[in-house]
């Protein structure tokens, strides 16, 4: 047999695997060329399709040096072997030891997946999510601005946790929690960090794609897990990221596990799983009216923090944090706070980002390597716009016509303020 066909027939199956008649073809001429590893190789992909295939029964019997099955003999049909159509495939030969030739088999063809040397083996329980808890080493220094913010947290968690002996007198939980809400972009995650850092506490974030889980009743374990690890590292800050997505209003729900979901939120919040001394609960989200009322009553997150764009002199700190490393010359940080009313942090980020190409395109085209200036940032204003707009045209309403029970209050005060209102 020539071996040219073969290579070219193994080319073949490589290019059509799910081609059976092909594969025994090869097979066959692999037998008759006294090359049974290769053979044996074609045969099992075909076994494994078909386990009952006799032809292939019989061609990995010789492979392996053993005798053909008499059933398999094409000169020896017999009126017993003839399956009716539809019947349950015939049983193994009782002459061909099956057992002993998977024994066999199992050396021929290597393992797809094989652990690491220094891989544990998997114990039942072992695979349980777990969750980071870190230290943040951010301080309120560190943000730029908003005093009044730093206030109500000053007041709510760190004049309580700072002074043990004042607590204690005053009775006051060293526990609590505290809804920022504001425009995107606007810090509300790094201020989360800087509390915790200020507390000396252990931080962890949630999001939605941390506790969802195909499986019934595992996105409320999950849930769970995560307070119960901020409860064995007490004291510790729990950052709950885009809390509307997570707690979203249980009557517009239309999906019964996402209010099962909001269910067990409500109950960690309460401590009902476990005491929650220690824990302090920040959440997050920059559409307050699609929380559930329910998070947001007295024992939950009973503090409401609106997180604004960053006045005059946190725009003058973030502007001068983003260019701290670059070539700079001439820049009037004044004018240029000034010039960024209404502008979020992740705007002024963007801002510099966009003044820095001017530059560096203005050293590419004339072949003079210069500094970044003020007029790449005023012609980087001409193309960046404030992207708060439309949230404010939204929160506007929202002042309008939906601060039941005051609960937008600061939102209106400070629309008021800046003429929004």
């Amino acid at each position: 047999m020539s071996s040219s066909l073969i290579e070219s027939l193994l080319a073949a199956v490589a290019a059509r695997p799910d081609d059976l008649p092909l594969r025994l073809h090869v097979a066959e001429l692999l037998v008759s060329a006294d090359r049974p590893a290769e053979a044996i190789g074609q045969l099992a992909a075909v076994l494994a399709q078909q386990p009952q295939h006799e032809q292939a029964q019989a061609l990995m019997a010789r492979a392996l040096g053993g005798p053909a099955p008499a059933a398999a003999q094409p000169e020896a049909v017999r009126s017993e072997d003839v399956q009716p159509q539809g019947a349950p495939p015939a049983a193994p030969r009782a002459d061909l030891d099956w057992l002993a030739m998977e024994a066999q088999f199992a050396d021929s063809v290597p393992l797809r997946f094989a652990p690491a040397d220094d891989e544990p083996e998997a114990v039942k329980g072992e695979g349980d999510r777990v969750f980071d808890v870190e230290s943040s080493d951010v301080r309120l220094a560190d943000v730029g601005g908003m005093a009044d913010v730093k206030k109500r947290l000053e007041l709510a968690f760190l004049a309580p946790m700072k002074n043990q002996k004042l607590r204690e007198l005053y009775g006051k939980s060293l526990r609590g929690g505290l809804l920022l809400y504001g425009p995107p972009g606007c810090g509300k995650t790094f201020l989360a960090r800087a509390v915790a850092g200020e507390m000396g506490a252990k931080f962890t974030t949630i999001s939605l794609v941390d506790v969802l889980n195909m499986w019934i009743g595992e996105s409320e374990r999950n849930l769970h897990e995560i307070f119960e690890t901020a409860r064995r590292n007490a004291p510790c800050v729990i950052f709950l990221d885009e809390v509307d997505a997570l707690g979203h209003k249980r009557s517009q729900m239309k999906s019964s596990a996402m209010r099962t979901l909001g269910n067990q939120l409500l109950a960690e919040l309460d401590g009902m799983e476990g005491a929650n001394e220690g824990v302090f609960v920040l959440a997050a989200t920059n559409a307050p009216w699609d929380v559930d009322p329910a998070l947001r009553r007295p024992g939950r997150l009973d503090r409401t923090v609106l997180v604004a764009p960053p006045d005059a002199a946190a725009r003058r700190s973030i502007i001068e944090y983003h260019l701290r490393q670059r070539p700079i010359a001439g820049i009037d940080l004044k004018k240029l706070a000034a010039s960024t009313e209404q502008f979020s942090g992740a705007d002024l980020a963007h801002l510099c980002e966009t003044a820095t190409e001017y530059a560096m395109h203005d050293s590419i085209t004339s072949g003079d390597l210069r500094m970044i200036e003020q007029r790449d940032f005023e012609a980087a204003l001409r193309e960046v716009r404030p992207s708060t707009g439309p949230w404010f045209t939204t929160a506007r309403n929202v002042a309008m016509f939906a601060n039941e029970g005051g609960a937008y209050d600061e939102l209106v005060s400070y629309l008021k303020k800046q003429k929004l209102l």
